[in-house]
């Protein structure tokens, strides 16, 4: 199967890398379709496959065609790569929230896959939500799911909206755990750690608890009244998170991306 990725930024770069490393793909299989000169040159570099600048010189070569771009460039995209597809082709989308029906019509293709990647793709612990359209051939969804599978885990859902959901939790999801990790951080610092201090404290918490919780069938829940102790310090933390909606505010903020996702379909 060629493949050609349109698009060669993190993303791009990820799944070339994580394809060839599998061994899943050879390099002389992979494709890159890149606009900007300088990063064609960087891409070049790394010896990741075929770099091109222009689509008429790959699109009519690959049979998987992997849309990693911004959504808010895919129209630009659609025109540019539109005289040279073909109905045989399958396209995989990462573009958040442009719906499989936008890239069925823009493209007149029937072959059309929708997948939401994570950020640590980047070293394999990625998060993939995906689906498809019905003319995708078993034999090609799961040649498509072992590629993205390269890059961490995968979940399979029959409902495109579910793909928005999935970006809201798992594709921004990362950001929220950062942003979780950062607070505790510089109230580590505030409690007299240095900054490497504070970073090694939260960041082997935020592992161990996710280990912990991967490895036992106890819902966070009952997690936390084990590590909390009637008139303890957890207690103390949690009675606090609760006066501040604390909860309520992480899933809100949820339900905001989830509404931009939507949005961005739209559009």
């Amino acid at each position: 199967m060629k493949i050609l990725i349109i698009g060669g930024g993190n993303m791009g770069m990820t799944y070339a890398q994580s394809f060839i490393r599998a061994h899943i793909t050879p390099k002389e299989d992979m494709m890159i379709l890149e606009k900007s000169e300088e990063k064609a040159a960087m891409l070049r570099q790394k010896d990741i496959g075929t770099i091109f600048g222009k689509p008429d010189q790959c699109i009519p070569k690959a049979d998987l065609i992997i849309l990693a771009v911004k959504p808010q460039e895919c129209q630009e995209v659609f025109k540019t790569i539109k005289p040279f597809t073909d109905k045989q082709q399958v396209f995989l989308s990462i573009m958040a929230g442009v719906k499989s029906e936008t890239i069925s019509t823009a493209l007149d293709a029937k072959k059309v896959i929708r997948a939401m990647p994570n950020l640590p793709a980047q070293i394999g612990m990625g998060m993939t939500a995906f689906t498809s359209s019905d003319e995708v051939t078993r034999i090609e969804l799961v040649m498509v799911q072992n590629l993205l599978n390269t890059t961490g885990k995968t979940v399979y859902v029959d409902n495109e909206k579910s793909i928005d959901a999935a970006t809201a939790i798992s594709g921004s999801g990362p950001a929220y755990v950062f942003y979780f990790m950062d607070a505790m951080i510089n109230a580590a610092k505030e409690m007299g750690f240095s900054a490497s201090e504070s970073e090694l404290l939260v960041s082997q918490t935020f592992k161990g608890a996710v280990d912990l919780f991967n490895k036992n069938n106890f819902t966070c829940q009952q997690w936390i009244d084990m590590v909390s102790s009637k008139g303890g310090t957890t207690e103390a933390a949690m009675k606090s998170f609760r006066n501040t909606d604390l909860y309520d505010d992480i899933k809100e903020g949820a339900h905001a991306a989830l509404g931009r996702a939507v949005e961005l379909g739209k559009n």
